[in-house]
């Protein structure tokens, strides 16, 4: 009995997916895993205002969950028609009004990564950049200093060697928030898409400058540069298909 009343407090709490489960546990769990109640609170979760609607003896919330839940699956891409062999990035960073690095960089070279990271980095960084995560950076080389508190921004645009059309990722952003614990500093640029693709917005670009901090003089040592579209494109493939869909010029 005393079970019972465990299971009446505990069961409301349960997602759909975990109460489903607990209905294959015993008969007793089935059974009292069947009362609506316990499902009602379940489809609560997920369409609140479902559980305004009068009680129905024939509709169940039971029967709604199972009806309209969908488990999420993986979706799979086609292969990209990019590759990075076919692009080249175009980097600019100011410092102020000093232009302090400008390269062209081919797509393979962002691919490859920073090889040999340089001693006294931070672990919050190593530990991300070991990772196995997918991730672009490029090594700085020769490195470059920032003091603390100067104005830092950056241009990237990006080149299809096959029909020599550029597209802007970040136009003069500002590195405007700096992770003093992951030894980043971070600006962003919303991309612009082809008119071909009228539904797509809201996706930003993100450009990291890796730093060492050098002691107490207020300055940073810059040895790498991050690009990510974060949770967008997680993967080669969909980093591909997203910079397909750019407006090209």
């Amino acid at each position: 009995m005393l079970s019972e009343e465990v299971l009446k407090v505990v069961f409301p709490l349960l997602d759909g997916v975990d109460l489903a489960v607990c209905m294959m546990v015993c008969k007793q769990w089935r059974h009292m895993a069947q009362d609506d109640y316990f499902w009602k609170c379940v489809c609560a979760k997920r369409w609140p205002s479902i559980c305004k609607r009068p009680n129905s003896h024939t509709v169940t919330y039971y029967r709604i969950y199972r009806t309209f839940y969908k488990r999420q699956r993986p979706q799979t891409l086609l292969p990209p028609r990019l590759s990075f062999d076919d692009l080249e990035f175009f980097i600019d960073i100011w410092n102020e009004d000093e232009l302090v690095f400008s390269e062209v960089v081919p797509g393979p070279v962002l691919q490859t990564g920073i090889k040999f990271l340089p001693t006294g980095i931070c672990n919050t960084l190593k530990f991300h950049l070991e990772s196995p995560e997918y991730k672009m950076t490029l090594p700085v080389d020769p490195r470059f200093n920032i003091p603390w508190g100067d104005t830092v921004s950056i241009s990237v645009l990006v080149e299809r060697k096959d029909s020599n059309k550029v597209a802007c990722i970040i136009n003069k952003s500002l590195f405007d928030y700096i992770d003093r614990c992951a030894s980043r500093a971070l600006a962003f640029e919303y991309l612009n898409f082809s008119p071909n693709y009228p539904f797509i917005s809201g996706i930003r670009a993100w450009i990291s400058l890796l730093f060492l901090e050098d002691g107490d003089d207020g300055i940073i040592d810059v040895f790498g540069i991050e690009m990510d579209f974060r949770n967008t494109a997680s993967s080669k493939d969909e980093v591909l298909w997203l910079l397909d869909m750019l407006d090209w010029k």
